[in-house]
């Protein structure tokens, strides 16, 4: 008697491809968010009886989502990173402040929207991160669309521009000793040449989740550091008012927490927001 076993759902993801559908990523992500585990047999139990073939990734991320903000615990505003991370405002400088503070937060001395120059002509360098005679040149690409790929035209032009500065500096006195690296970022993800690219010429790319288990995905949970688009007190226009005066992160907001007194919250709404940061902090010490 031959045994059968049940076809897979198919799922489709942000880029268009299909794949089966994993319940073990699904629970992995939600522990990753700090989710309980009755919590998490629970949404994915829900999930799995919910799915059906053809049911894109997005989908799937809301439901849970939907279903985890439900408890009111920190762990659903830290499931929503990836999101937030889009909604970091119309411009790339939110993201570039946020990139710049996931490297101070592992002991770097960090400069971000600098203008270099090299030995042709000037380029603004969006990150430099500097530490023990190393210095890191950053180009952020930010997206607010999931599924979009960083083309090999950005590291071309990225290699090109920090080595015209790296050539400058390799003749300064200040810069002895120093070596220099090259570096793209983006919160989404890079095609397959770009990959290849970087490898063959040393360049360093940081995606959502590249190189694997070093992604930004990987660096915001070592380093628990949030933006401030995950918090569900804040309207949206709350939200761009913050990062339009150089509020990005919880932390920050934390640091600077007498300027929700201008967003004309109400007393309900700003005891909210309290609690919610309260718990992202004791979630974050409690990891340490």
């Amino acid at each position: 008697m031959s045994s059968h076993k049940e076809a897979p759902i198919l799922i489709k993801k942000a880029s268009g491809e299909v794949e089966a559908f994993e319940r073990k990523k699904l629970a992995e992500s939600l522990r990753r968010a700090g989710a309980d585990e009755t919590s998490v047999t629970e949404i994915t139990e829900a999930i799995v009886d919910w799915l059906k073939d053809g049911v894109t990734t997005k989908r799937i991320y809301s439901h849970a989502y939907s279903l985890l903000s439900k408890q009111k615990t920190a762990a659903s505003a830290r499931y929503k990173v990836k999101y937030a991370l889009m909604q970091l405002g119309s411009s790339g400088y939110p993201f570039e402040h946020f990139v710049g503070e996931l490297f101070k937060k592992q002991g770097y001395d960090v400069q971000v929207g600098q203008i270099l120059q090299g030995c042709s002509i000037t380029h603004e360098m969006d990150v430099i991160a500097t530490s023990d005679h190393v210095q890191h040149l950053m180009e952020c690409k930010h997206s607010k669309i999931q599924g979009r790929y960083v083309s090999i035209q950005v590291p071309l032009y990225v290699h090109s521009r920090v080595n015209d500065i790296v050539n400058k500096r390799l003749g300064d006195e200040a810069y002895t000793g120093i070596t220099f690296t090259t570096w793209v970022v983006t919160n989404t993800r890079f095609s397959s040449d770009s990959m290849e690219y970087a490898k063959y010429y040393g360049l360093n790319l940081l995606s959502w989740d590249y190189p694997p288990g070093k992604g930004i995905k990987d660096l915001i949970e070592q380093e628990h550091l949030y933006p401030i688009t995950v918090l569900e007190s804040l309207t949206v226009k709350n939200k761009d008012y913050l990062i339009d005066h150089g509020v990005i992160t919880c932390n920050e907001l934390l640091d600077r927490i007498e300027v929700i007194e201008i967003l004309d919250l109400s007393d309900k709404r700003k005891i909210a927001l309290k609690k919610e940061l309260s718990a992202l902090v004791q979630y974050t010490n409690a990891q340490r």
